[in-house]
């Protein structure tokens, strides 16, 4: 039987918990009163104002890498050390919220070949105006 501890029911309210876990969970909730009772008891003690420090460390994100560094770790300016760490946290750690604010900076990352274009039609067409 699959066990999930206080901690990982705060993090799926959360939405934190990795995709394959969460899956997992949703699969018990369904068939297991007990559980659901244990998160209905743990959402209430959030709601209620009842907070662990681990709850605290979860909800504002303590772990996580801020957006900089995460463009700096996708530009590849990242020290050694703090590149580990995001690789951990992103790969090990799964922290959903991080690995979507990389995806964001990857795509962005990425120069787009209609926004060049565009930049280069705008700057013809404004070329007659910029010599009067």
């Amino acid at each position: 039987m699959i066990q999930f501890t206080d901690s990982e029911l705060a993090a799926f309210l959360d939405e934190a918990l990795p995709p394959n876990r969460s899956a997992e969970l949703e699969h018990r909730l369904r068939i297991d009163a007990a559980l659901r009772k244990r998160l209905t008891e743990i959402q209430g003690r959030e709601s209620a104002g009842l907070h662990t420090i681990g709850a605290i460390w979860r909800r504002e994100r303590l772990s996580c890498p801020s957006r900089s560094e995460l463009g700096q770790y996708v530009l590849g300016t990242l020290e050694e050390e703090s590149a580990d760490y995001i690789r951990f946290h992103i790969d090990e750690v799964g922290c959903r919220y991080c690995q979507a604010n990389l995806v964001d900076l990857q795509q962005a990352s990425v120069s787009d070949p209609p926004t060049d274009e565009r930049r280069r039609r705008y700057f013809q067409t404004s070329a007659g105006y910029l010599r009067k």
